[in-house]
């Protein structure tokens, strides 16, 4: 690894350490409170996990001004997140160097346990949720293949809801049409817990019109309910669910001299003058129940269904329609010095589709697992283990065609440890064995039917090793990993008008991230994320036999950074200052890294401001606020632009 970038991170330590240590020998008390994770379904302190993590509490949500997830997750965490070719409801995500083209496939994402991800090429739906709903963002870094299974090869994001008491109403208007309302109330009693959720979110668009006279606009409606029966003390039912509405048009690619001369126009391509137009609507339910055995031992078992319709309105329109359920089984037991969990999960996805290419299609992905995690305490030291074996079961029918099966076993095992010196420092080191099987787009011909001969499962080995440093005004986390990878999946530009999806014989990733929230007094706190990574492809014979040999793979930008900074400049206001810097990376397509043209690196600067008066807070935002242009290169002469216009909203929020 880069000496320097090691020695850099050396002095940051020293820095914060010498910092929170002179602020204590002061008698100061300034309190960062320690959140805790339960990504591996045990309760621990943030500084005692075995694995690499980034929390995000609703208290840094409502300071950031942000007014959606894809804002949240794009400006405030170590996550790469940019519309995916343009489309901000289904984002693309890069984390630890899995690249913004691929990276969605790599990273598991739930919400209260359930999986967000797709069968097929498509990214998960983010869009539908309220951001005012949200309580807590974790993320897992080269973690939870046993939990999480399948494409966990990166890690995994779990995103947890409200339990709401009283009501909470918010209202925001922004330039460009921006228009974000939720109202988000709820009960809880000693029998019930009660909470809803109403939501809208819109925008008209920040490129010009196409030639159908429509923006890149977008709207979205969801609803939620969530309701919780506790008839006894140690029985529990769950149920809730959740609807989506989204309609979204999003803009096609850009010459680079057209992305010059005004990254807002319509590109004048052949056959790409009116913009894509994508209907997408998701119903989600979630019931289940918990039984306390005994004080120590719990028995959970949940059911989850998901219902998808997507529609391209376009010259050659598609459909497809989704219909995903989901049963886990989890017995687990905590006490003083050790937690078990052992449970079964099932998974049956199936697509339906259809449209002016490819004759009507069934695809169906299923996934059966067994899986067991479990630690154990030993005073200052902690150890955690488990295992995963896991099927994957797959079949294509298309009309005119013979049915085709297939089968995989993508089985998965991590070991962990944390050791605590004292109540400030704990260090930290696990390693992890994660599968990625591939989607029905990738593994399935939806034009000629069949199987494609040209991929198989991804195995990522991650060893991660870490420090974690608390104090009263201090929190400070750094972690380093390396990844081994065989058979890393692409699309492998070399062959065929759209690609042809196969897998890179070898390639590595390693990298460094640091973490550091301090508060400098009781009125101003700052904190940063910096991400240095290398992703390494180290030969790949191309399917036309060209061969790509120690070459970046296109898309994973080597450094990134995201600063806060936190003002109460009065007793009830605040402001907070963002920035956000990606370095350059190559084009998608460029496996060669010889592309004349490459992804310029990002940047963005954001501010918002929050005044508190009883129980109404008022707010606004600026984002890129020096109007920063920009995009993401797929190829030479291929931009997307994104985050490319300045934008502004005030609003306000009451809680009742």
């Amino acid at each position: 690894m880069n000496k320097s970038i090691i020695a850099s991170l050396v002095s940051a330590y020293a820095v914060s350490l010498a910092f929170s240590t002179s602020a204590l020998a002061d008698d100061t008390v300034i309190t960062t409170e320690e959140v805790t994770v339960k990504a591996n379904r045990f309760e621990r302190k943030e500084s005692e996990t075995t694995y690499a993590s980034e929390v995000h509490t609703a208290k840094q949500i409502v300071e950031s001004g942000a007014t959606t997830l894809y804002d949240f997750l794009a400006q405030q965490t170590s996550l790469n997140v940019a519309p995916n070719i343009g489309n901000r409801a289904t984002p693309s995500i890069n984390l630890r160097g899995y690249g913004t083209e691929n990276g969605f496939q790599n990273v598991v994402i739930t919400v209260d346990g359930q999986r967000l991800n797709n069968i097929d090429s498509s990214p998960a739906l983010l869009s539908g949720m309220s951001i005012g709903n949200i309580e807590r963002i974790e993320i897992s870094k080269g973690s939870g293949s046993v939990i999480y299974g399948d494409g966990a090869t990166a890690g995994a994001i779990q995103i947890y809801t409200k339990n709401k008491t009283g009501v909470t109403v918010s209202s925001s208007l922004g330039n460009f049409g921006q228009k974000n309302h939720y109202i988000n109330a709820g009960i809880s009693e000693q029998h019930i817990d009660l909470s809803a959720t109403l939501a809208h979110d819109s925008y008209d668009g920040f490129s010009k019109k196409d030639e159908t006279g429509h923006k890149d606009q977008f709207t979205s409606n969801s609803q939620n309910v969530k309701l919780k029966i506790k008839p006894t003390d140690f029985l529990r039912f769950i149920a809730e669910g959740t609807s989506s509405r989204n309609d979204i048009r999003y803009v096609n690619s850009l010459t680079e001299s057209e992305f010059k001369d005004d990254p807002r126009q319509v590109t004048q391509k052949p056959f790409s003058q009116s913009y894509n137009h994508q209907s997408f609507n998701s119903d989600q339910w979630r019931l289940g129940g918990e039984y306390d055995l005994t004080d120590k031992m719990q028995l959970r078992v949940m059911h989850y269904q998901e219902d998808k319709y997507s529609d391209f309105i376009s010259a050659f329109p598609s459909t497809s329609k989704y219909d995903y359920r989901t049963d886990e089984v989890t017995l687990s037991y905590q006490n003083e010095i050790s937690n078990l969990i052992v449970g079964y999960q099932r998974f049956d996805g199936e697509r339906i589709g259809a449209g002016a290419f490819f004759a009507n299609n069934k695809s169906n992905k299923d996934n059966e697992s067994l899986f067991l995690q479990g630690e154990y305490k030993l005073n200052d030291l902690t150890l955690s283990a488990g295992f995963r074996d896991e099927q994957v079961k797959y079949k294509f029918a298309q009309l005119g065609s013979p049915i085709t099966k297939n089968k995989e076993d993508i089985n998965a095992w991590e070991a962990g440890a944390n050791y605590r010196f004292n109540k400030n420092l704990s260090i930290f080191a696990n390693y992890n064995i994660a599968k990625q099987a591939p989607d029905i787009d990738r593994l399935f011909d939806i034009f000629g039917g069949g199987f494609n001969p040209n991929i198989v499962p991804a195995k990522a080995k991650t060893f991660n090793i870490g420090l974690n440093h608390l104090s009263a005004n201090n929190r400070f986390k750094v972690a380093a990993f390396h990844a081994e990878l065989e058979n890393e999946i692409y699309l492998d530009p070399t062959v065929g008008f759209f690609g042809t999806n196969s897998n890179i014989n070898n390639s590595h990733k390693y990298g460094l991230e640091v973490q550091d929230y301090f508060k400098l007094n009781n009125d101003l706190t700052a904190s940063i994320i910096y991400n240095y990574t290398r992703a390494i492809i180290e030969k790949e014979i191309a399917l036309d036999n060209s061969i790509v040999k120690n070459k970046d793979l296109p898309g994973v930008p080597k450094h990134s950074i995201v600063a806060n900074l936190n003002y109460k400049f009065l007793d009830h206001a605040s402001f907070n200052l963002n920035h956000i810097w990606r370095s350059r990376a190559y084009a998608y397509n460029d496996l060669q890294n010889n592309f004349e043209q490459r992804q310029s690196h990002y940047e963005s600067t954001n501010i918002a401001l929050n005044y508190q008066y009883k129980n109404i807070n008022f707010f606004t935002s600026i984002t890129n606020l020096f109007e920063r242009e920009n995009s993401i290169q797929v190829a030479d002469d291929a931009l997307y632009p994104v985050d490319f216009v300045r934008t502004w909203r005030v609003g306000m929020r009451a809680d009742f």
